[in-house]
């Protein structure tokens, strides 16, 4: 028999203290399960936004092709710019960059080539430039913002790698097939190389694929991988990494390559606060190192160890040489519609692989120095952000890594089409964070889930 009866007071009071031990245990999880229930779902326009990317099918008006992120952004330009100049996100240097950007191409086709020539072209850039930056800066308000779009980044890639790895070994375009079969695609001829088919899937040549998949190696590491097991989280970066190298392409291996070394620097460093100092000391040390002992740049050297063959290496540099010429003989307003025609040899084709001299020959100078001033604008923004907690400062790294490792690619590639409007989205997407209101102005630690922009 019980030395004290189980109704009695004495019982009650003597063990009423023993659930007390699992109370913040229990407590814990209720309070896991609450976030988890109250975290925001993706905005319907960023969700198809990003499913338009990888969806291939176009609806022609004359030889006006709108593609589905094209509609979604058509719908969206005048409301997010209505927001923008309502005051409702603020504003930055690269708001006012890249719509300046976007004023100078448009007067540059019309200075170049007439309005009435050049109307519809300059819609479509005017569309692919102000469109996904001011969606991103409208839809992307908070840290669940940030989350749910590289989620959907992550599922998206992670859709697409079984069917890219029976390309590579087959051939067989399997969703381009499938896809054209209920709606209109652009089909272009498979490109090879060491007796495997580059990648392109449902995009519209490989390096457009293999740009895509890059872009979400640094985000989903340090985002989805937060406080995740070492194992989930590198086995993620891994699935991302091998998607966007089976386009075999130079540029997206270049930038898995940039991503992951500063992946690793932060990694193992992670202890020292000054470290991304160290690195940049180090980078212009070596940078001018090169210059001075070497005979050709360091960019040159970096991406001749990372092109396939040897003939890409060398056709680069006939670019950037012929090039940089003919933007320096039109420097103003460029070539604008006549850029296919930019002076070169007989033998050299069209093409420019550099995204910074394509804007320079088609647009002028004005145009990429106000790209990269929105884009330097927000970068040095982010980075010099002070009293961001462990979790947002992830977020911040990951956007940083990611957008420098875009940046070192755009000079060995040229960004178009979801390339290139991705690029856009993604300079946007991070201005949320210059907004959160810092520990050390609000006199407070606050916890990371309760951060938000507004």
């Amino acid at each position: 028999m019980p030395k004290y009866p189980i109704d009695s007071g004495k019982f009650q009071s003597r063990y009423a203290s023993a659930p007390q031990s699992i109370g913040p245990l229990h407590k814990k999880q209720q309070q896991i399960e609450s976030y988890r229930a109250k975290r925001k779902k993706l905005s319907w326009p960023v969700f198809l936004f990003f499913l338009g990317l990888i969806w291939p099918c176009g609806i022609f008006i004359g030889q006006l092709r709108l593609s589905l992120y094209r509609i979604v952004l058509l719908v969206m330009i005048l409301p997010c710019l209505g927001a923008f100049a309502a005051g409702r996100v603020g504003v930055r240097i690269s708001d006012v960059a890249v719509l300046l950007f976007s004023f100078w191409r448009v007067l540059s086709l019309i200075a170049v080539n007439g309005i009435e020539s050049s109307t519809q072209t300059f819609g479509i850039e005017f569309l692919e430039t102000v469109g996904p930056y001011f969606l991103a800066r409208c839809f992307i308000r908070d840290a669940d913002d940030f989350y749910n779009m590289i989620q959907l980044l992550a599922r998206l890639v992670l859709v697409l790698l079984p069917f890219a790895i029976i390309e590579l070994v087959s051939g067989q375009n399997i969703l381009h097939e499938l896809f054209a079969m209920v709606c209109p695609t652009f089909s272009s001829n498979p490109e090879h190389r060491s007796g495997l088919t580059r990648v392109q899937s449902v995009f519209d040549h490989p390096i457009l694929f293999g740009a895509f998949a890059a872009t979400a190696l640094a985000l989903v590491h340090l985002v989805l991988g937060y406080k995740k097991s070492f194992f989930r989280r590198n086995l993620m970066t891994s699935a991302v990494a091998v998607t966007a190298s089976l386009s075999l392409s130079a540029g997206p291996l270049m930038a898995i390559v940039v991503q992951g070394f500063l992946l690793s620097w932060n990694s193992l460093l992670r202890g020292i606060k000054i470290r991304w100092k160290i690195l940049i000391g180090l980078l212009v040390v070596i940078v001018f190192s090169v210059e001075i002992a070497a005979n050709r740049s360091f960019l040159t050297i970096v991406s001749g160890y990372l092109t396939f063959e040897d003939q890409s290496y060398w056709f680069r540099l006939l670019i950037w040489d012929y090039g940089s010429a003919s933007a320096l003989k039109h420097p103003l307003f460029g070539l604008g519609l006549d850029s296919i025609n930019w002076e070169r040899p007989n033998w050299m084709g069209p093409s420019i692989d550099n995204f910074w001299l394509y804007l320079a020959i088609r647009s002028g100078l004005p145009a990429p120095v106000l790209l990269q001033l929105a884009l330097l604008s927000i970068f040095l923004a982010l980075g010099l952000k002070k009293g961001l907690d462990e979790k947002i400062g992830a977020y911040r790294t990951a956007l940083l890594i990611a957008m420098a490792g875009l940046f070192l690619v755009s000079w060995t590639v040229h960004f178009w089409d979801t390339a290139y409007v991705v690029f856009l989205f993604l300079m946007g997407s991070g201005a949320w964070i210059l907004d959160i209101e810092t520990k050390e102005k609000a006199g407070l630690r606050l916890p990371a889930q309760s951060v938000r922009s507004f």
